[in-house]
């Protein structure tokens, strides 16, 4: 993939810092996607997504969280779950697992490409939309500034950006999800 990057002008860590989407970017590019940074998905029907995963205790699993979309105060009063960019997101993924190799590695491999298609009525899209709402009823009672990354069993709303004291919020999916979804697509 490193090769790839090179190839399409994307910079991994050339720069001295680490961009840690360059991964997904180079997936984007093959799938004959442009980068943006829209809320709808990326796709004309589906939201590509990647994951970096590595070994632990010889068992595959992910390594960090990700993210789902950008959070909008106005938005997220307004719209319940289903109306959201959230689920817009969410409902049809194409999903890449990709092996992390360290820090500035040069190496990385695709190890998977699936594609889920949730249903409103699946039980773990049931237990999203109550972390939403959960997220949703926090957020209008008590302020933007109340979202953190403890609320939530498989979506949390965290700061996004650079360090500590960033006021942006996104949605991401915490690592058990990440690791339900690789596992349902097994």
């Amino acid at each position: 993939m490193r090769e790839l990057a090179l190839r399409h002008g994307i910079t991994t860590y050339e720069t001295g810092k680490q961009n840690k989407g360059w991964k997904g970017l180079i997936l984007e590019r093959l799938a004959g996607l442009q980068t943006n940074i829209s809320k709808a998905p990326n796709g004309l029907t589906y939201e590509l997504k990647s994951v970096s995963f590595h070994y632990v205790k010889g068992k595959l699993v992910p390594k960090e969280t990700m993210a789902i979309t950008m959070i909008n105060s106005k938005e997220l009063k307004a719209h319940s779950f289903l109306e959201s960019h959230c689920w817009a997101k969410l409902k049809t993924i194409v999903f890449c697992a990709v092996m992390w190799h360290g820090k500035n590695s040069e190496k990385a491999e695709l190890l998977q490409v699936t594609s889920l298609d949730f249903a409103e009525t699946d039980e773990v899209i049931k237990e999203i939309k109550a972390d939403y709402d959960f997220i949703r009823n926090k957020l209008i009672k008590k302020g933007f500034n109340s979202l953190t990354g403890k609320d939530g069993k498989w979506i949390q709303a965290r700061t996004k950006g650079a360090g500590h004291g960033s006021t942006s919020r996104a949605f991401y999916a915490r690592k058990e999800m990440v690791k339900k979804i690789f596992t349902i697509a097994k």
